[in-house]
């Protein structure tokens, strides 16, 4: 692995290089925060499936190219002399030992779960921090993650359920108020109550330690995996999806389920 000293030399190289692109390239020179921002979402987004297929080339690949965005963002605001790259490296430092006192400081914290015990609490002691609980959570995240995070936060001032299994009552109940919109076929409340289950849902993911995000993933994934095998099957005996019975389609589906048990045996 790299030394210390081979580390620095390699981020000065990538300043260096963000200085002369920014100078020369025509197309660099003109990007602004807000013309790089779609693409800073989808680099991050990019970072994120690399690291769900556990690739760690594409990781390393996808890691530079979000570092460069923040390189980039930092170049572009020391040009109108509202920060750098020292300011952010220096303000994370900052926050990051402020948030640490059982590492920086005379806190106390043996496990994981104590130091997220304190952890809401300690980032509203901040000289900026967020004024209330809820206040920090973006309003752009994608809905899933942001009902994760919701429910985390609370979770940290005592807000969540004195007994874990008693989520499930909830999701029970939201279920049965799902099916009797269902019923009535109101679409507005159709769509509040789907949103309520959902919710629910999230909440006994993050009570039983699964990442929702990541489980959603993963079956999306296994869906792709079963359906192009239904797909392949399908084309090479010359046939069209669209004519294909169901109860076919069926048979190729359980065949990909079998095969997926059998390898991971």
């Amino acid at each position: 692995m790299n030394t210390t000293e081979d580390k620095l030399k390699a981020f000065q190289r990538l300043l260096d290089v963000m200085d002369e692109l920014r100078l020369k390239c025509p197309w660099d020179k003109k990007q602004t925060f807000e013309s790089l921002r779609a693409n800073t979402i989808e680099e991050t987004y990019e970072l994120c499936d690399a690291i769900m297929k556990k690739d760690m080339k594409e990781i390393r690949k996808e890691l530079g190219d979000v570092l460069l965005h923040i390189v980039f963002y930092s170049k572009i605001a020391s040009e109108t002399n509202d920060f750098d790259i020292a300011d952010v490296c220096n303000s994370l430092c900052d926050k990051l030992i402020f948030r640490h006192p059982h590492v920086f400081g005379e806190g106390a914290a043996k496990t994981a779960g104590e130091v997220e015990q304190t952890w809401e609490q300690i980032k509203r002691k901040e000289k900026d921090g967020n004024k209330s609980v809820l206040s920090g959570v973006p309003d752009a995240l994608p809905a899933l993650i942001k009902s994760y995070r919701i429910q985390d936060k609370t979770r940290n001032v005592g807000f969540d359920w004195e007994e874990k299994e008693q989520v499930w009552d909830k999701v029970k109940e939201e279920f049965d108020e799902l099916m009797t919109e269902v019923k009535h076929l109101d679409a507005e409340k159709m769509e509040e109550e789907f949103g309520d289950l959902m919710f629910s849902m999230v909440n006994a993911a993050r009570l039983y330690k699964i990442n929702p995000e990541n489980a959603l993933e993963k079956c999306n994934q296994k869906f792709i995996r079963r359906f192009n095998y239904v797909e392949s099957q399908t084309l090479a005996k010359g046939k069209d999806l669209k004519e294909m019975p169901l109860e076919e389609m069926d048979r190729y589906w359980n065949e990909a389920k079998k095969l997926e048990r059998e390898v991971k045996n």
